[in-house]
């Protein structure tokens, strides 16, 4: 078996030395040198000839990161790495899935398109925002689930009368599946949009009265969604309401919306590292997730065992 190395691209430092501690491995030495003008060049700063290596970051704006990981894929390859698997925490510019309207990009697959041309060999990556997207591959894609970190905590707070919403439509399946595992109730808050972050209206599917809401979703960007959600089922007659999401976009007015809002907490994961301290939020981390699955990788085993 070839030696097993793993490195951080600058925005998945923290969350890259935890894994690589989870892993029982030191994380690897690499300089990302800068010209006056901002341009990048990525350099191992040990041999990596042999080896399959894991480069670890998070694609989320500003592009910068997905170009960094793709200059840290082509100087792996050309420094004769065995194989490159690029783990992406979060999956930036998903959202960008399909056509919606004329005239756009598919910019999830155009993201793909750079990955895989850069020369990465394998991607694992967690909780994309349409499944479909692994299909924009044509490598080896593991995709974690992030209930194997939220079940235990949803099971911890011992809930009389739990049941879960999805905050649009579109997170029907995945507020489902949580349901399912709990064997209780949902609902459904169908919102439409004038325009992107901007809800025009909202209503909820469904009966919250006494109930202990806890909202599911994938990533949470303004949090106007997730706010007026949590107004609309308290106003229902809700006991409480928490928000339960992977990936913490958190930009523009998201701080001061979920201060604000009547959410009683949002749990994320640390795909994204925190921008600021909240008093509402609280971070679960992936890094044993992550490193459990890059065992089951080098190690050639199943990783449907770190599935719920």
């Amino acid at each position: 078996m070839s030696e097993v190395k793993i490195f951080s691209g600058g925005n998945s430092q923290l969350l890259a030395e935890k894994i690589a501690k989870n892993y029982g491995k030191k994380l690897g030495e690499l300089t990302m040198s800068k010209f006056s003008d901002g341009e990048m060049s990525p350099s191992f700063d040990e041999s990596i000839r042999g080896c399959t290596v894991f480069l670890i970051q998070s694609t989320n704006p500003p592009s910068d990161n997905i170009l960094e990981l793709c200059l840290m894929i082509d100087a792996a390859k050309r420094a004769s790495a065995y194989k490159v698997c690029a783990v992406i925490p979060y999956f930036g510019y998903a959202r960008q899935d399909r056509k919606d309207r004329p005239r756009v990009s598919i910019a999830a697959k155009a993201i793909a398109n750079m990955i895989t041309s850069a020369g990465a060999d394998r991607i694992m990556t967690c909780d994309l925002h349409a499944g479909q997207i692994q299909g924009f591959f044509d490598l080896p894609l593991d995709h974690l689930n992030g209930s194997a970190i939220f079940v235990p905590y949803l099971s911890g707070l011992n809930l009389d009368n739990m049941i879960f919403a999805a905050p649009d439509v579109g997170g029907v399946a995945r507020a489902r599946a949580y349901a399912k595992h709990f064997e209780v109730e949902m609902v459904v808050c169908d919102k439409h949009r004038k325009r992107a972050n901007e809800i025009a209206s909202m209503q909820v599917i469904g009966e919250v009265e006494g109930k202990d809401v806890i909202l599911i979703d994938d990533l949470v960007d303004t949090a106007g969604t997730l706010c007026k959600a949590a107004q609309i089922i308290m106003e229902k007659g809700a006991k409480s309401v928490r928000a339960v999401v992977t990936h913490g976009v958190l930009s523009g007015k998201a701080y001061e919306n979920i201060e604000g809002s009547v959410l009683q907490e949002l749990v994320i994961t640390d795909t994204i590292p925190l921008k600021q301290k909240s008093s509402k939020i609280k971070v679960l981390t992936v890094a044993d997730l992550f490193a459990k699955a890059i065992h089951a990788v080098t190690g050639h085993t199943s990783i449907s065992s770190l599935f719920i």
